[in-house]
């Protein structure tokens, strides 16, 4: 899909909750939604990569952002529920959620796939999206205009040797986006699914290996798809799957 110019501010005043925001695409994408003048709340594990994060967005002159650390591992129906209310409570708003955490091992037979491995994996990937999604549905309604965006992958769509759990995951996080698509078709949210091209990530490094991996291009050249889909210029587009490609 080819993404058309995006004006100066377009996302002025809305607030977006960003999962994965603490390095690779999420970091990338934290980044540039806050320079179109989004309010960004910062959710990951690791605190110190969070505050980086909101540390580069004050520097570039954005709102201020939030931060919020949720390790996924972990994640219990309660602290959803005081992400979100915290949310409420600070800004009395919430108008989009870019679902980008992600955990993936790396390449591994399916009989090696360890018990643990498979349900941090699907905790991580499928369930705290679902329940991030499911407690923020209603504040995401009093909204104008809301977007939901899940960062897919290929290996959800057909399966590939060796991706295990992560495979699966995101199996299930895209059947999990359309269904979620065409429930909420008829209402102000809008949901979609952003594909990236192979970026240089420490997920990719995980895959790739030396000179391959210096091949790939940053996040930052991929950013304008989530920009457009978090903007009102893409209010009309729902339950589609974008490429985001380099700029």
């Amino acid at each position: 899909m080819l993404i058309p110019n995006i004006p100066d501010h377009c996302l002025h005043d809305k607030v977006i909750l960003l999962t994965g925001a603490g390095s690779g695409i999420g970091k990338a994408v934290a980044k540039a939604l806050a320079a179109y003048g989004a309010t960004i709340v910062l959710v990951g594990k690791t605190t110190a990569k969070l505050e980086a994060v909101y540390d580069d967005i004050e520097r570039q002159g954005s709102p201020t952002p939030a931060i919020f650390p949720m390790d996924f591992t972990g994640a219990s129906e309660h602290d959803v529920d005081e992400l979100i209310n915290s949310i409420d409570q600070t800004f009395g708003r919430l108008d989009g959620i870019l679902h980008n955490a992600v955990h993936f091992q790396g390449l591994t037979p399916f009989n090696a796939i360890s018990s643990e491995l498979w349900y941090a994996t699907l905790q991580i990937n499928l369930n705290t999206p679902f329940l991030i999604t499911r407690t923020a549905l209603p504040l995401l309604k009093q909204s104008d205009t809301a977007s939901i965006v899940f960062t897919t992958d290929p290996v959800g769509k057909k399966g590939k040797a060796y991706t295990g759990a992560y495979g699966v995951s995101k199996f299930a996080l895209e059947g999990m986006a359309q269904i979620l698509a065409e429930e909420l078709e008829e209402s102000q949210v809008r949901v979609n699914r952003v594909e990236p091209v192979e970026v240089k990530t420490s997920l990719t490094q995980r895959i790739y290996v030396g000179e391959e991996v210096e091949k790939l291009p940053l996040p930052e050249r991929i950013t304008a798809t989530y920009v457009y889909l978090m903007s009102d210029e893409s209010r009309a587009i729902k339950g589609a799957s974008i490429v985001a490609q380099p700029a």
